[in-house]
C-alpha cells in the first residue's frame, strides 16, 4: 500500500517537474545608455549567443512598484525585424509607423522593468519574453547614471528604486 503511494507521488511530482521545465525561459534583456542617456533595450549579447536574433514583436515599460505603464510599443501583425545585441530601441522612440503610447518621463531613484515580447520561433528553449529592471541614479552635475538592477526572470526581491 506504501508503496503504491509512494509511486503515485513519485508520478505526480514527476508530471509537475516535467511541465514546469516545459514552460518558456525568459530571456535577458541588454539596458544600456542610449542618445542624450536616454536608456535603450536590445536582446543581451549572451542571449542572441545561446538562441540567434529573435523578432521583434512589442516592448513596454512600467514602474516596477507601482506597476504602471509609462511607455509600449508594437509591431503590427504583418511586420517585424531581427532584434540583435547591436541594434538598441530607445524608451520612446518615435517611429510614426509603429503603434506606441505616448512615454511618461523616467524619475532619478526609481526601478523600472521592461519587458520585449518577440514572436514565436520554432527553436527549442528559445525565450519568446525578455525581461530587466532597471534605474536612474541621480549624478551631481551631471546626467543620471543608468544601473541595470537584474535580468531574466526577474527576483521578486529585487529592488524597486536605486539608491546614489
Amino acid at each position: 500500500m506504501q508503496s503504491s503511494l509512494f509511486i503515485r507521488y513519485a508520478t505526480v511530482l514527476g508530471l509537475v517537474s516535467a511541465q514546469a521545465s516545459a514552460a518558456p525561459r525568459i530571456g535577458e534583456l541588454d539596458v544600456r545608455p542610449g542618445q542624450a542617456g536616454v536608456p535603450c533595450f536590445t536582446v543581451s549579447e549572451a542571449e542572441e549567443r545561446r538562441s540567434g536574433s529573435p523578432d521583434f514583436q512589442a516592448i513596454s515599460v512600467i514602474d516596477s512598484a507601482a506597476k504602471t505603464p509609462l511607455w509600449s510599443m508594437a509591431m503590427p501583425k504583418e511586420r517585424s525585424f531581427a532584434m540583435t545585441f547591436l541594434m538598441c530601441i530607445p524608451y520612446a522612440g518615435r517611429s510614426p509607423v509603429l503603434p506606441q503610447t505616448p512615454a511618461a518621463p523616467l524619475q532619478t531613484g526609481r526601478a523600472y522593468d521592461v519587458t520585449i515580447e518577440t514572436r514565436a520561433r520554432p527553436q527549442a528553449g528559445a525565450p519568446h519574453t525578455y525581461r530587466a529592471r532597471f534605474c536612474l541614479a541621480a549624478r551631481q552635475g551631471a546626467r543620471a547614471q543608468l544601473r541595470l538592477l537584474g535580468t531574466g526572470n526577474l527576483d521578486p526581491k529585487l529592488p524597486h528604486a536605486c539608491g546614489d
